[in-house]
């Protein structure tokens, strides 16, 4: 059993451990969710989130626990059933409703439908010339497919991100987790599919973590 932010997570079908430096941005979304919707000074009811990659659930989760009263629904997405299974495990240790949530098998954005207020992702990025510095406990116990990004630790951002804007509404933002050395191809494949609006985030270790891309009208 691992704690993260407000949340218990269940480690028992999906092992992957949440890393600090994803609590880090995700407790700055949290907090922007609340600030925003505490300036329109009306309970803003129909946030519609994608967690993309979900594995265990834990982001989608802790959105679910901290912005109960800003947050309609929350899809999970993963392509791994063991993951999905995870996510359900998760959902009811945490006492969340069966009815603010939504979960696909989807090899990236198949099978999901509609667009969302705000995606966030957090895909396997490792690049297969950084393997030898990967832990020898997150080879040995977590699943290749969750952090094994192939060439350069790209191909599934790539495929993120070609899509992803066809998933967003007007305004609507993304929060995507990077590996810090990935910085400027980052920047490179956002220009390529014409994403204009867009800045990137440090983790609390002052390291590039995370890129937030806003859809503009």
């Amino acid at each position: 059993m691992e704690k993260f932010l407000n949340i218990k997570i269940n480690l028992s079908q999906f092992y992957v451990l949440p890393r600090a430096e994803t609590k880090f941005w995700v407790k700055k979304v949290i907090k922007e969710i609340e600030t925003k919707n505490k300036k329109l000074k009306t309970k803003y009811r129909r946030l519609l989130v994608l967690d993309l990659f979900s594995g265990t659930g834990f982001i989608g989760i802790a959105i679910l626990k901290d912005c109960p009263e800003f947050c309609r629904r929350v899809d999970f997405g993963d392509i791994d059933k063991k993951a999905l299974q995870q996510i359900k495990i998760n959902l009811k240790l945490n006492k969340i409703s069966l009815k603010r949530v939504k979960i696909i098998q989807t090899d990236i954005f198949s099978g999901i439908k509609g667009k969302y207020d705000l995606i966030l992702a957090n895909p396997p990025y490792v690049a297969k010339e950084r393997l030898g510095e990967v832990q020898l406990s997150v080879k040995k116990y977590e699943p290749k497919t969750a952090w094994y990004g192939k060439k350069g630790g790209l191909f599934y951002i790539e495929k993120f991100l070609s899509k992803a804007k066809n998933f967003l509404k007007e305004n609507g933002i993304i929060y995507l987790e990077i590996d810090t050395q990935q910085k400027k191809y980052i920047e490179d494949l956002l220009r390529r599919y014409e994403y204009p609006k867009f800045t990137f985030g440090k983790d609390q270790f002052g390291k590039y973590r995370w890129v937030k891309i806003i859809k503009t009208p």
